[in-house]
């Protein structure tokens, strides 16, 4: 076994292969706060690449209700024990999040399932997991709005109603695609090297010419997004639209585009980008990419269960009226600091948040220019001060992609009009 840096994990950790890291990475942010479960995602992606026969119950992406929805079912959860099993000791996180690049969220201290040698069989993927039931994949959407916490009664109002900073009936959408991780569990298992990262931009494929179905993948990937298809006995995955992100879509004009998932989000929870990358796997600086200024200069937006080990390039904004517990378990230690910036944004981080679903080609860099004030006021009790600025986006040549402004325009039909869509 190697040993390679994972910067989510502040330490240098085990893996199967020697690091090697591309130009680029295809990253991508989401906003939890912002998804309402449409599934518009979910269908987009559906119809573009799943919908074929022996692909009926594979979702690609896919939006789950949290904390008991799950595809497939209770996936987090098993792992999770599979976790504390290889941890009888428990796990920690020791020091506060830095602005170290190499440790932003201090050292984890535990094994990831790269590191849980003693928990293997003979028969095991090289790494920490499981392989679910056939059942465990039939329901993409159960448990959908199920909320943990007090029920109210039929015909009644809530009698005390709920408030920030954490709801005591709560649930929340989460929405998920392939992480495209820096270090992936499903390539570190196949016995075929089927599994590889592209090189110009680090999206993860399966090259199913040398796939034999032996769906090690399935069992290793702790998202579970590595999927097995029984009629023609491969395994399928996320293949993040790598000709959109190639500019091969007509539509694009030979420009990097986003994916179809990303495209399709009418909530505007995602952005999408490429960002670049260090020879020693940490992200070079791009101060003004807007991916890489949410997760590492706001730092806003955060990895799904980093303590996994795989460094994930799917980043989450979470959500603002969850218990902290659960959010810590699920996003690390950097949960509070993200929600108290999110809650209270200064004039940059409320300019880039306009950024997302403006345009669906990617996003290379932004420039914010400063507006007229607009309002002045407080908000839970702190004062607030809000900036009519512009933000333009260009993309991979320079080129201006749009620009738009904080204060969303208003326009007022006529009264000919009115009523009419």
């Amino acid at each position: 076994m190697a040993k390679v840096h994972n910067w989510q994990l502040g330490r240098e950790m085990t893996y199967p292969y020697e690091a090697t890291y591309p130009e680029r990475q295809f990253a991508f942010v989401f906003n939890i706060n912002r998804c309402i479960a449409c599934q518009s995602c979910t269908m987009a992606c559906k119809s573009t690449w799943t919908f074929s026969k022996g692909q009926e119950q594979m979702w690609w992406a896919n939006v789950e209700t949290k904390p008991y929805g799950g595809y497939p079912m209770f996936w987090d959860m098993k792992i999770l024990e599979l976790m504390e099993k290889a941890n009888p000791d428990g796990t920690r996180w020791t020091s506060r999040p830095s602005g170290d690049p190499k440790a932003p969220y201090g050292q984890f201290e535990g094994r990831t399932i790269f590191e849980a040698e003693r928990m293997l069989t003979p028969d095991s993927a090289r790494v920490l997991g499981y392989l679910p039931t056939d059942e465990e994949w039939n329901s993409p959407n159960i448990y959908e709005d199920n909320p943990v916490g007090q029920r109210g009664a039929p015909g009644e109002y809530h009698k005390t109603g709920e408030q920030l900073p954490e709801h005591k009936t709560w649930f929340f959408y989460l929405a998920r695609i392939c992480n495209h991780c820096s270090y992936p569990a499903c390539l570190a298992a196949c016995p075929r090297k089927a599994i590889y990262k592209r090189p110009e931009d680090g999206i993860v494929l399966i090259d199913q010419s040398e796939c034999r179905g032996y769906r090690k993948c399935v069992e290793a990937c702790p998202y579970k997004k590595s999927m097995y298809r029984g009629n023609t006995r491969v395994s399928e995955k996320c293949v993040a639209c790598y000709p959109r992100i190639e500019g091969k879509d007509p539509e694009s004009k030979g420009k990097p585009m986003e994916t179809r998932c990303m495209a399709a989000c009418i909530g505007q929870i995602r952005l999408q980008g490429l960002v670049k990358m260090n020879r020693d796997g940490t992200w070079a600086e791009d101060r003004y990419n807007p991916i890489y200024y949410l997760v590492h200069v706001a730092k806003v937006a955060l990895p799904l269960y980093p303590q996994f080990g795989t460094e994930p390039n799917g980043y989450y904004i979470p959500p603002r009226w969850v218990p902290r517990p659960y959010l810590r378990q699920m996003f690390g230690p950097g949960v509070d600091q993200a929600i108290e910036r999110y809650e209270n944004p200064d004039r940059e981080l409320l300019a880039v948040l306009q950024l997302f679903r403006r345009s669906n080609l990617i996003i290379y860099r932004y420039e914010v220019k400063e507006g007229p004030k607009v309002y002045e006021g407080t908000l839970r009790g702190r004062r607030v001060t809000l900036y009519n600025d512009t933000v333009i986006a260009y993309g991979r040549d320079g080129e201006e992609i749009f620009r738009t402004t904080v204060e969303e325009p208003i326009y007022v039909r006529p009264a000919k009009h009115a009523n009419s869509i």
